[in-house]
């Protein structure tokens, strides 16, 4: 049975086109065409005018909806993250963990490979924000657990997981080159952050081979105009670099001096946590943002769409470009050849919202999962 998607306004790959329709069959785009063009025998599903979009991508999130993962890193704590984001049109995130004991790295681990086998399918694995992290950047992550990879751990660890971690945030100026060169073997995605890399360590690992930067602006060197820092290298190698659009983690104005100086490699990332009063990360929401309880910054409380509507309103990004870096620009990082767009032979991940940003539906693998009108 081929679905046609009709009466819609399509955003993909940089563009928004009316009149179109897009044809599904089994869990993926068979075409887009024109609406005249639909088949006769199509069953029809009529999106009131509503934006259709790729189905959104956080490769950086640790708990939803009251459950912590990286507190405490569980399965049911995996189904509330998985239900939420689904339910606001993100279908595919990495669930991470912050730096901590090593008994919380290893239960996240051994949950994330049990819940895998029956996840919904929007999964995709863990991201490891630390241990390795530099202590001079600590942000949020307590320093007490901070330390320097060791090649013997990171394989152990990476074992244990059987293709579960995904993603691994690094303070690569401290680690030996042989954990680096593993780790990108392995085909983990390497991502420099908690960093206080000066400008000529950043070129030479950024790109060679440390493919990604974590949250762009925190718990980094600022620049100065003698010293220029990590920031610059930054510009200069263009990385994939994520950032949190909460106006909070940065302001709209260097929002906009990044998209400028990274063009199509700035990504969207929440770095949402939820409130927490136990273990390592006792988030409290203060007005829109999270804190420690000493007040440190620690997440956020965005939603990817949010964060698509803040580039869009504060930044001034026009809609199709801040959808390519909630959807697009992610799955290219993740090598997720078949995500990030609506065309043909692209996975049926899909985001259905209104003018006001609300998510109207969400469509994973061709499969109709919500709808909150």
């Amino acid at each position: 049975m081929i679905t046609a998607l009709h009466n819609l306004q399509l955003i993909t790959n940089g563009t928004i086109a009316a009149g179109k329709a897009i044809l599904i069959e089994d869990r993926q785009i068979k075409a887009v065409i024109a609406e005249v063009e639909i088949p006769a025998d199509a069953e029809k599903k009529n999106l009131q005018g509503n934006y259709i979009a790729p189905g959104l991508i956080d490769l950086q999130i640790y708990g939803s909806g009251g459950k912590l993962f990286a507190g405490t890193p569980e399965v049911a704590a995996l189904q509330r993250m998985e239900d939420d984001l689904l339910n606001q049109g993100t279908t595919g995130f990495f669930a991470t963990i912050g730096t901590n004991t090593n008994e919380i790295v290893e239960a996240g681990i051994a949950a994330a490979k049990e819940y895998r086998s029956h996840a919904r399918g929007n999964f995709w694995g863990i991201h490891l924000e630390g241990p390795y992290l530099n202590p001079a950047k600590k942000g949020a992550h307590p320093a007490k657990f901070i330390k320097k990879a060791t090649l013997a751990e990171i394989k152990g660890w990476i074992d244990q997981g059987d293709g579960v971690i995904t993603m691994i945030t690094i303070a690569p100026e401290l680690q030996d080159q042989e954990v680096i060169d593993y780790l990108h073997a392995e085909g983990i995605i390497i991502s420099s952050g908690h960093s206080n890399a000066t400008y000529e360590q950043g070129k030479g690992f950024l790109n060679n081979p440390i493919p990604a930067v974590t949250h762009l602006f925190n718990a980094m060197p600022q620049m100065h105009h003698r010293e220029p820092g990590y920031i610059p290298a930054i510009f200069e190698a263009k990385p994939y670099t994520s950032i949190v659009a909460d106006g909070n983690h940065v302001d709209w104005p260097m929002i906009r001096l990044a998209k400028r100086e990274l063009g199509d490699k700035l990504f969207l990332i929440t770095d949402a946590v939820t409130a927490a009063t136990t273990g390592a990360y006792q988030h409290r929401l203060e007005g829109d943002k999270y804190v420690m309880p000493d007040g440190t910054l620690s997440g956020s409380s965005l939603t990817m769409l949010k964060a698509v509507q803040n580039c869009v309103e504060k930044v001034g990004i026009e809609l199709a470009e801040a959808i390519n870096m909630a959807s697009l620009y992610p799955a290219q990082l993740a090598k997720k050849d078949r995500k990030g767009q609506v065309a043909a032979g692209f996975d049926a991940d899909l985001i259905v919202f209104n003018d006001a940003f609300e998510t109207q539906q969400t469509i994973l693998a061709g499969n109709l999962l919500m709808k909150t009108t």
